[in-house]
């Protein structure tokens, strides 16, 4: 490649139909500079050398070309261009610093940090009154604006979260983003001493697992179809996790399933869960986690799948008093903060499981970028919940 290009993992609408493709094209991109003189807001932006990024349940639905359509199409528009690179959970070195970046943020050359994903405009009326993770004018790295599955990176410095390689590994630093997606959906309820049940053991589900147990839960149940990621909850913590039977989960439709409901209510001494967090997003999964749950309980809702849903015996739900609480990426940056204390806590085991355990020991994840190729990538991405890419 030219010093001026990079490699990176992209979608190009203009070559790869929406409905006929899958997965990314590794390609040579041009590498992104500051000129502060042909753009002055490149003075509080950095340019990122990205070490390890991390592989989301959004990378995914974009991979299969069942999510973001919308978003990627009408950036693209925009920005009159038809290449989106991918990917928003990463680690990296800085290498160039805007003027006023360095001045407003203390940020220097070699600094390790990640990021948050949503770029958020500060001035809306959620970022006013401090409700800055749902920013009605928010971009999203990786979809609505180019992001991470590249050599290099460019960033507004408000975005960026500093990390300490000395108390996190850099491959654990790399997922510090989802994991701070678990600390939002298990910090929505006061968890100690109390029930939980888990419906869906994919990675973030894997992450409340442990997060649930540090902030105080007596009892954490997982519920998940996939024998491995059930045994991986296992292994973080779950003090039980009941495996969905694949063929009557293919077979069901929005409704709750009566035989699990009764399960969970069971492993919780017949009354139900104190707190359900929805993790799939399948109508299903929502009307289970709201059926397995006691009187008075919380249901917490974090997947997200599109479209229209049915909530099964709507007044049981308001008759037995249960709360709904919807749980969107992360509080910037309180959420962040809560995620540091955590993973570099050694006594909590969350990071060593994480890099043991998720990771599987930060080796068999992780797909260097000169080896990805879309067959290979295709069974890391069915054998690993988190997959690396290592820059």
């Amino acid at each position: 490649m030219k010093p001026e290009q990079m490699l990176a993992l992209v979608y190009d609408k203009s070559t790869m139909p929406w409905d006929q493709t899958r997965g990314f094209e590794k390609r040579a991109m041009p590498r992104p500079t500051l000129d502060p003189q042909q753009d002055p807001q490149d003075a509080d932006r950095v340019i990122v050398k990205v070490i390890y990024a991390g592989f989301c349940g959004s990378d995914r639905g974009i991979w299969n070309r069942n999510a973001f359509k919308g978003m990627i199409f009408d950036s693209l528009k925009r920005e009159d261009k038809t290449v989106r690179i991918i990917g928003h959970e990463m680690v990296g070195e800085l290498v160039e610093v805007g003027d006023r970046a360095a001045r407003t943020y203390g940020y220097r050359r070699k600094d390790i940090v990640s990021t948050e994903s949503h770029i958020i405009c500060n001035v809306c009326y959620q970022c006013r009154i401090g409700q800055t993770h749902i920013c009605a004018n928010d971009i999203i790295i990786g979809i609505a604006q180019d992001g991470c599955f590249a050599e290099y990176l460019k960033l507004p410095a408000q975005t960026l979260w500093p990390t300490d390689q000395r108390k996190i590994k850099l491959k654990v630093a790399a997922i510090q983003e989802p994991f701070g997606n678990a600390v939002h959906a298990a910090t929505t309820a006061d968890l100690r001493g109390k029930t939980v049940a888990v419906f869906g053991c994919g990675t973030i589900g894997l992450f409340v697992v442990m997060v649930a147990r540090s902030l105080g839960a007596t009892r954490v149940i997982g519920i998940e179809p996939n024998p491995k990621n059930a045994e991986m909850a296992r292994r973080l913590g779950a003090d039980d996790v009941i495996v969905l039977d694949a063929q009557r989960l293919a077979a069901s439709d929005w409704r709750a399933d009566d035989e699990l409901v009764k399960q969970v209510r069971e492993a919780f001494g017949g009354i139900g869960a104190d707190v359900s967090l929805e993790m799939a997003g399948y109508n299903s999964s929502v009307n289970n986690a709201i059926q397995s749950t006691r009187r008075g309980g919380d249901v917490i809702l974090f997947g997200l799948k599109q479209g229209d849903a049915q909530i099964q015996a709507m007044d049981r739900l308001i008759v037995n008093g249960i709360s709904l609480h919807s749980v969107i990426g992360r509080r910037i940056f309180a959420d962040w903060y809560v995620t540091r204390n955590l993973l570099e806590d050694q006594s909590n085991g969350i990071q060593a499981r994480i890099h043991d355990v998720i990771l599987g020991g930060g080796e068999e994840a992780v797909v260097h970028i000169e080896d990805f190729a879309l067959a290979g990538f295709e069974r890391t991405l069915a054998d690993w919940p988190k997959p690396l890419i290592q820059f």
